[in-house]
């Protein structure tokens, strides 16, 4: 089994930035790809970014420069920084790892940004 924890959620002002944190624990040989996803309130959960072990990093169209996902291979972390934070990325954030072909998801954490 394999867990996911994030952490770095909040409240922040537009403009503002913040950081989230990911861990992955557990029995893990292997990590494919992570990344972030989010949903807001009454939307589908959609791709924020991602990371796969090789370095490739892929962005949503939304991000536009904003976003810059990091991962650490060695810790099976991956973060990601958000800067110049709009009220449209409010949202729930879920972490999500593809280990060994198989899909896990962290708990999410709450962004909410302020106008």
């Amino acid at each position: 089994q394999v867990q996911l924890v994030e952490s770095g959620g909040g409240l922040v002002q537009a403009g503002g930035s913040l950081r989230l944190s990911c861990a992955a624990s557990g029995t893990i040989f292997s990590i494919n790809a992570m990344g972030w996803y989010r949903q807001a309130p009454g939307k589908q959960r959609e791709l924020v970014a991602t990371s796969t072990s090789a370095g490739s990093t892929n962005y949503a169209d939304f991000v536009q420069g904003r976003f810059t996902i990091s991962r650490e291979n060695a810790k099976n972390t991956v973060d990601l920084l958000m800067n110049s934070l709009k009220p449209e990325d409010t949202a729930v954030y879920y972490c999500r790892a593809r280990v060994s072909g198989a899909i896990y998801w962290g708990q999410g954490t709450q962004v909410t940004v302020s106008s």
